[in-house]
């Protein structure tokens, strides 16, 4: 079956058609707030605490339009799994927030609005493009990447660019990944946690060689899920989005640990939205199979949290006690400020998020609003 956009006037921008009418549709909104948004910027010119955003995203207009005739949305988890009305709650969000999406000046309004000094911007999520034909991936990748450094040259002091690899070939994906880091200043990759619907662990893939690259340049990964790829029972309410980009995360997570890339590769630095998925929250069950079953020791010698205690995660909890437990269970060191940029499932007041988690002493609130992401991401003012 063929997925197409719900409407004939369909403004999705990342299907690289109806930007007139997004752009237009942006100055009506104004999303809702939970709680009043915190202003104050911290602007210490000599040794400032600055307030890093690990997870935003910009859409790439150009990149999306090159590719509206193979119509994207036929290779998209989050549209073949919708239903009709979240289709179209999806379409009125991409008029609503084009600009912010893709217009620089937009951006820093919000984030002046929002206290945050620096965004870590990576490609918005479906501009991986894993589906495409190798070459053509690798030339939208080259795309993507080249205009997030060209927003990072022009606004050095608010950005830093997370790109975008092709993956479903590793050699690009290698070549691609090199360039970004040594050519174009950017401080790691976006990735998904699956590359088409294969496992990044996949035997086909070969992704050892981008892992081991990764942790060579000493860069951030990204992870970022796209919806879950088998969310036929998640058609309605949203659910692919509400639960399946986080069990999607915890999916490729679990594979990262199982399969053994943490441990073949010790000091990747790979970041995980949403606060981890539901790993974050649930991790007692996969160690207790590790110690109960054979089949769960197959590769890995530790307990599974041993590694994913090596993964980092950001803040998009919505709730002060489930941050608070994250950082227990973690510690503040892996915790990093994020925000979701410019989706409605995102969080409008990250700082008065963490201001509002209990017990948390003044110095973990500051690694974790932007001295973390700083010391990952190599920002030094």
């Amino acid at each position: 079956m063929m997925f197409t956009c719900t409407t004939p006037a369909c403004t999705d921008l990342g299907h690289g058609h109806g930007f007139a009418a997004a752009r237009k549709g942006y100055a009506a909104a104004v999303p809702a707030r939970r709680r009043p948004v915190s202003s104050k910027l911290v602007r210490d010119r000599k040794g400032r605490k600055l307030r890093i955003d690990i997870h935003c995203h910009y859409l790439n207009r150009d990149a999306a339009a090159k590719l509206a005739h193979l119509n994207p949305a036929q290779y998209e988890p989050s549209v073949k799994y919708a239903s009709a009305l979240t289709r179209e709650v999806n379409v009125k969000q991409m008029q609503d927030r084009a600009a912010m999406l893709s217009t620089i000046e937009v951006r820093l309004k919000d984030m002046d609005r929002m206290g945050i000094d620096i965004q870590a911007v990576s490609p918005a999520p479906q501009q991986t493009y894993y589906w495409t034909e190798p070459g053509l991936g690798a030339e939208v990748s080259r795309m993507v990447n080249d205009r997030l450094a060209e927003i990072v040259a022009k606004w050095p002091d608010r950005f830093v660019g997370l790109g975008t690899v092709p993956l479903q070939n590793v050699e690009l994906a290698v070549i691609e990944l090199d360039r970004c880091v040594k050519q174009l200043g950017l401080r790691g990759v976006e990735i998904n946690p699956n590359v088409a619907g294969k496992e990044l662990t996949d035997p086909g893939l070969n992704l050892d060689r981008f892992f081991a690259k990764a942790r060579e340049l000493d860069i951030v990964i990204f992870m970022h899920p796209i919806g879950f790829t088998q969310g036929d029972r998640l058609m309605d309410h949203y659910l692919n989005n509400v639960i399946g980009n986080p069990l999607d995360t915890t999916v490729g997570t679990s594979h990262l640990i199982f399969g053994g890339v943490m441990e073949r590769h010790p000091g990747l630095k790979i970041v995980l939205p949403h606060a981890g998925g539901f790993l974050g929250h649930y991790w007692a069950r996969m160690d207790h199979a590790w110690r109960a079953r054979p089949d769960c020791r197959t590769v890995i010698r530790k307990p599974p949290t041993s590694y994913l205690k090596k993964f980092f995660f950001d803040t998009i909890t919505f709730d002060p006690e489930m941050l608070r437990n994250l950082i227990d269970k973690f510690g503040a060191a892996q915790v990093l400020l994020g925000t979701d940029y410019p989706f409605d499932m995102g969080e409008e007041d990250p700082v008065g998020l963490i201001n509002s988690v209990p017990r948390l002493p003044s110095a973990e609130k500051e690694r974790i609003m932007g001295g973390n992401a700083a010391r990952l991401l190599k920002i030094r003012r």
